[in-house]
């Protein structure tokens, strides 16, 4: 179905043009635009992360020496870096922020959770939530000052641990705690989101709790509190003591009303002793404990993009600019799960990103691609080849 298409042509039709048309006409981005769209962009900048180009000049010496394909790859005519740049810095970044929540609900539909690495009896939804630094340039990138000398952004992610897709991407300053970003992240009643000391607040902790949501962190070593049960526990397992508590300080005690439950384990692997709270009284103390291991998922998926996506050194200079790079990532991210959950690939995600990053140009049908039995059209040298020189 797909012979004579390149294969970065393939890989579009399996975004909406629709969708990603009525986010542009939402905030204007093709106002006064003539030729070089906002789809236009997306495509350059989609090609520059899936080819895994350097820079901005990498990315469009590589396209206009293909100028004679644009057409064929649905990039009109070509551009100067002067042009993409200028649309970097200039058009919206929510464009892309919302063609990435519509690709995020596709996606969901289709993965399927991953059994083998989560054996949790729960079926409820379970969230990672987490922030990563990305370091920049305080004298280029002045508005993202983090430290005297030092300036970043940050991402913050709710990652589903099942299915290992982001569900919400919000991008701060690097100035800006990690707490803060509790505001904008979606409450799902009774799923699980898992995070850190840093986001630690109760009033907003309540918030969650109210909407039929459940935490588990670990709490700040200077908790106060007042024990008012304790369940009986098997301490073969780890469980040190699951007890019902209240919070004891009195301004905390009024953002936080409600029971805590607090649980204590030892991890004999690893030799530390943890301590956990929860507003989930129904799940036993162990899986609590092993639910907030699943916590690292999200560390993993900063430490993937960073290796394998073009996040770390960006192609533009205004805040603008560098959201829209990390928000066209992460659709490069789900695009490419969205086409293994599609295609049944068996590779993984890193390995169709290495595939396609050398065959972006190739006429190919995708399945064939992935195929493991794609046939090698090269000759191989014969046992018998005369030496030319010995």
């Amino acid at each position: 179905m797909n012979q004579g298409k390149y294969v970065f042509a393939q890989l579009i039709e399996f975004l909406s043009h629709n969708d990603f048309i009525r986010c542009v006409s939402k905030y204007k981005g093709n106002y006064k635009v003539k030729s070089f769209t906002c789809w236009h962009q997306f495509l350059y900048m989609m090609f520059g992360q899936l080819s895994n180009r350097d820079s901005l000049s990498d990315l469009i010496i590589c396209l206009q020496s293909q100028q004679n394909k644009s057409y064929h790859l649905g990039m009109g005519k070509g551009t100067s870096k002067a042009n993409l740049a200028k649309a970097n810095e200039k058009r919206d970044y929510r464009i892309y922020e919302a063609f990435a929540s519509i690709l995020i609900a596709q996606v969901q539909k289709l993965a399927i959770p991953d059994v083998t690495t989560f054996d949790l009896p729960i079926d409820a939804p379970v969230y990672a939530i987490d922030a990563t630094v990305i370091d920049l340039c305080l004298n280029v990138f002045w508005w993202g000052k983090f430290r005297k000398h030092k300036a970043a952004v940050k991402v913050h992610t709710m990652l589903d641990v099942k299915t290992n897709i982001p569900t919400f991407i919000y991008i701060s300053g690097g100035a800006v705690h990690d707490v803060n970003a509790l505001d904008y992240f979606p409450i799902e009643a009774g799923s699980f989101y898992v995070m850190d000391k840093g986001y630690i607040d109760f009033r907003r902790l309540y918030r969650m709790h109210v909407a039929g949501a459940f935490f588990i962190m670990r709490p700040r070593d200077n908790l106060k509190f007042v024990r008012l049960s304790s369940r009986q526990v098997d301490k073969s397992t780890g469980i040190k003591c699951d007890q019902t508590i209240r919070l004891k300080n009195y301004k905390v005690s009024l953002d936080y009303p409600e029971i805590i439950r607090r649980i204590k384990y030892y991890d004999s692997d690893i030799e530390m002793e943890f301590v956990f709270i929860s507003n989930n009284f129904e799940i036993t103390a162990l899986e609590i404990a092993r639910l907030y291991k699943y916590r690292w998922t999200v560390e993993t998926f900063f430490k993937w993009i960073k290796q394998h996506l073009k996040v770390k050194t960006f192609w533009g200079y205004s805040f603008n600019a560098v959201k829209t790079q990390i928000y066209i990532a992460m659709i490069t991210y789900l695009l490419v799960a969205l086409v293994k959950h599609q295609l049944k690939l068996k590779q993984t995600q890193y390995e169709i990103l290495q595939i396609l990053s050398i065959s972006l140009l190739c006429k190919i049908p995708l399945l064939e691609l992935f195929s493991n039995s794609y046939p090698q059209y090269v000759k191989e040298q014969s046992c018998n080849q005369l030496v030319l020189f010995s």
